[in-house]
């Protein structure tokens, strides 16, 4: 069934160029009305009414929680709802984490993270209000692994997660499906970083195709689609099943005796919510003492 997004209202924060512009004109084209958001481009606007689409500009700065109000604001007198999210507005402030000056941190994690946020608190009442709606959240290879002279960055863009996975379990009852998008394109933000072939290869349109799979109907939730050239995967955070220790053993040695089995991945799995590893280590501990849970 091909998807369609029909008198569906997007927002699409930092929309004035790269991913953003791909996901906005991306959405437009399966029949989204669009607020392309974005501080001081607006040429995306007309590229969608040009194609016979229906989109309108803001200027929001996504940090600022009175600005994004008033985003959102724009959308309902234009529209009367907003149905999708997609938080793509970001900066880089690159450097080592011994030279990087802390406003240079803080500021990416306010466009990152705190703009993130103000978008989707913005929303949310009017998405559980209407029993509907898809967030996707731009996270990063950079938060899921690290890279060197990101440290603001890769913090801000790790947080999405834990940000996706607590509004994936509040907006579950409301049919509100939320997930984070790690992509990899060339863009203005990667132009210079990457062999010329390969930016490219990386186009953003490649991306935008997974991100109008996040905000149709038959989006999952909870999940870290990763998505490059082509190329999709899942992202996933497994833990161990650990070891238990116990009298003389808990203590600082017994760990570092323990090391290899509390490393070992042969039982690993995938925990669904904060409180499965608090379940999972008082029934562990309960086995090792001799506790019976049953009762």
């Amino acid at each position: 069934m091909k998807i369609r997004l029909d008198n569906q209202v997007a927002i699409v924060t930092g929309a004035g160029q790269g991913l953003g512009r791909s996901h906005a004109l991306a959405l437009a084209s399966r029949g989204a009305r669009v607020i392309v958001n974005d501080l001081g481009r607006n040429e995306v606007v007309d590229e969608i009414i040009a194609a016979g689409g229906t989109a309108l500009a803001n200027t929001a700065d996504v940090a600022d929680w009175q600005q994004v109000q008033d985003m959102v604001k724009q959308a309902m007198d234009a529209w009367g709802h907003v149905d999708i999210l997609v938080n793509n507005a970001g900066i880089l402030r690159d450097k080592s984490f011994l030279k990087m000056p802390m406003e240079d941190f803080r500021r990416v994690v306010d466009v990152h993270l705190i703009g993130s946020a103000n978008c989707a608190r913005a929303v949310w009442e009017i998405m559980r209000d209407q029993a509907y709606g898809r967030i996707v959240f731009t996270s990063s290879s950079s938060g899921l692994y690290g890279n060197f002279g990101q440290a603001n960055y890769g913090a801000a863009k790790m947080a999405m997660l834990g940000l996706m996975n607590t509004l994936h379990l509040e907006g579950a009852k409301y049919n509100i499906h939320v997930n984070c998008l790690a992509p990899v394109a060339g863009t203005a933000m990667t132009d210079g970083l990457l062999p010329e072939p390969v930016f490219r290869l990386l186009t953003p349109e490649s991306v935008s195709h997974g991100v109008v799979f996040l905000c149709s109907e038959q989006a999952p939730s909870r999940k870290v689609l990763a998505a490059g050239g082509g190329s999709f995967a899942i992202y996933k955070g497994f833990e161990t099943r650990g070891v238990n220790l116990l009298g003389d053993s808990l203590s600082p040695e017994g760990v570092a005796d323990a090391w290899t089995e509390i490393c070992d991945e042969s039982r690993m799995r995938e925990l669904k919510a904060g409180f499965e590893q608090t379940e999972k280590f008082a029934r562990q501990g309960a086995v090792a003492a001799g506790i019976d849970l049953s009762s």
